[in-house]
């Protein structure tokens, strides 16, 4: 099946919630996602619309998506800009202009057929195209045990930083490691 991997629209709300919440019904959606499916569907549609909204423009977020010739969306992956000097939405500080991937997903029917290659080489064109700020390097934390996301990620450019960090609450004994592609 072929798709077409863009960047999301302003008014695709409701495609983005039905895919987020496909997302976190995935297997490993515990390691993988930070919130719960219960979690996702217990926002209101104005959280959808305005997370469409603000990936769809500007140049701090950005999400894009696989559409299948039936309109279907069949993956995405989400981009957050992460300028020098400042915090980052994640607590730390961002020593170099960065971006960092978050939300990779792929329906497991369309798994196997280079689809999370390209959103990568979307996501990956977008970080390197941005000029304010200039982007150095991206990057993206992966739970020590989604051995099947460390693959993928080796496989379009990332390496181990040596960075780990622990997981939030009771699953503080738990890592994510951060994994980064440089220019």
């Amino acid at each position: 099946m072929e798709h077409l991997v863009r960047r999301v629209r302003a008014d695709e709300g409701p495609q983005v919630k039905e895919l987020r919440l496909a997302a976190v019904q995935d297997p490993v959606a515990d390691i993988a996602f930070l919130h719960s499916y219960q979690q996702e569907a217990a926002r209101p549609d104005s959280f959808w619309q305005e997370r469409a909204a603000g990936a769809a423009a500007g140049n701090d977020v950005a999400q894009f998506v696989a559409v299948a010739q039936d309109g279907r969306w069949d993956g995405t992956v989400s981009v957050l800009v992460e300028p020098a000097g400042r915090e980052t939405r994640f607590g730390d500080m961002a020593e170099v202009s960065q971006t960092h991937v978050v939300g990779v997903f792929v329906r497991a029917e369309a798994r196997g057929a280079g689809l999370a290659e390209a959103l990568f080489r979307t996501a990956l064109e977008w970080s390197w195209e941005l000029r304010e700020p200039v982007v150095r390097r991206v990057r993206l934390f992966v739970h020590e045990r989604n051995t099947r996301a460390q693959g993928l990620y080796t496989k379009v450019g990332f390496e181990r930083t040596g960075l780990t960090v622990p997981m939030d609450g009771a699953r503080a004994d738990e890592l994510e490691i951060e994994m980064a592609v440089g220019r």
